[in-house]
């Protein structure tokens, strides 16, 4: 009898606990947020992303998130139930609710319904999972080697296993989901890693650990072009293998392709930021200093990104839902390409 009062405490601690860890996840503001209606964007923008209503968000480095209709465009902040007023990253789920992660807030990310905000406090635990409906999202820059992975429910913090032969701390820098569903993180300084929901694959040479002239930028970038090629903010792309192949021969092949993308052997725009592809398949790389370029598969060409005349300095590019390309700058906040170049976007309510 004793045993079975016992299991029972036991079962019934654990119910409270798991239940008490949901309710931690789930609370709320309590109220509808409406949100400040500006006039214009903060002057650092970090991220952009399109929701599936066709409604654009802008993360700022220290002023929120704004949101704009085309019409409206709205600012939301701390104030409004927001975990930070630095926006890193911008993802959707499929219910349309969306979320936003922050390098200055540990274990935790925001998530908005379009009523209200609530705050997802991360569970710390060691067992790694990938399914299709996963989102994954970065941990704050503390060299934790640390990433978030969300299935709908709960917010997991979860460890990085090292590379083989490495003990260098490290931090994840990017994170990206390929044509197959691995996910991929970025780090900086110790490279690439790929987890394809058994094991752990690490990409660790020079090219993407360390870079000319400055020591480690870090993997900020990493996209999949149409021969499915990968590129890591590097001037080299590189052909990868799966696990059962790789466990006869490397796990890539790195190949040079366009080499720096000003074509000088001493160039640091090989440290490109961010990058993308557009709809014809071309390749657009942010650099911080110079502009724009992009790399069609044989030609190299510049974008240069002017406010007032003069160069401003850039934090990312993002093709939205019809493919057309968006630039965050670091003091001058986000551009637009019409074709030609890429001009200072400037809400309508501001236009009016």
């Amino acid at each position: 009898m004793k045993q079975c009062v016992f299991l029972f405490v036991i079962l019934l601690t654990l119910l409270l606990s798991c239940y008490g860890q949901k309710i931690k996840q789930q609370q709320t503001a309590g109220y509808i947020v409406k949100g400040e209606v500006v006039t214009e964007l903060g002057s650092s923008i970090m991220s952009i992303y399109q929701d599936k209503n066709n409604y654009y968000w802008f993360g700022s480095w220290e002023t929120g998130v704004y949101k704009y209709d085309g019409k409206e465009l709205v600012n939301f902040t701390t104030s409004h139930g927001l975990l930070n007023n630095r926006i890193d990253e911008i993802k959707e789920d499929n219910f349309g609710n969306i979320y936003f992660g922050s390098a200055n807030a540990r274990s935790a990310i925001s998530k908005f319904d379009g009523n209200t905000f609530t705050t997802l406090e991360a569970i710390p635990i060691e067992k790694w999972k990938l399914d299709s409906t996963d989102m994954w999202f970065k941990y704050s820059y503390r060299n934790t080697g640390k990433v978030y992975r969300y299935d709908g429910t709960t917010l997991y913090e979860l460890q990085i296993p090292k590379p083989p032969g490495l003990s260098n701390p490290f931090d994840v820098y990017s994170i990206y989901k390929d044509i197959k569903g691995n996910i991929w993180f970025g780090t900086n300084p110790v490279g690439v890693c790929r987890y394809d929901g058994k094991s752990f694959d690490w990409i660790t040479e020079q090219d993407v650990t360390e870079f000319r002239n400055e020591g480690a930028n870090g993997v900020r970038s990493i996209v999949e072009d149409k021969n499915g090629d990968f590129w890591f903010n590097t001037e080299y792309r590189y052909s990868i293998y799966d696990s059962i192949t790789s466990k006869s021969k490397k796990l890539y092949t790195r190949h040079k392709s366009i080499g720096c993308l000003d074509g000088k052997a001493d160039s640091n725009l090989d440290e490109y930021l961010s990058s993308v592809i557009d709809n014809n398949n071309n390749l657009w790389f942010v650099t911080y200093r110079d502009g724009v370029w992009k790399y069609d598969g044989s030609n190299i060409s510049h974008f240069p990104v002017k406010y007032n005349s003069k160069h401003i300095t850039l934090f990312s590019i993002y093709k939205d839902n019809n493919g057309e390309l968006w630039i965050g700058t670091h003091e001058n906040g986000a551009f637009k390409f019409n074709g030609q170049t890429f001009e200072k976007f400037e809400p309508y309510s501001k236009r009016k």
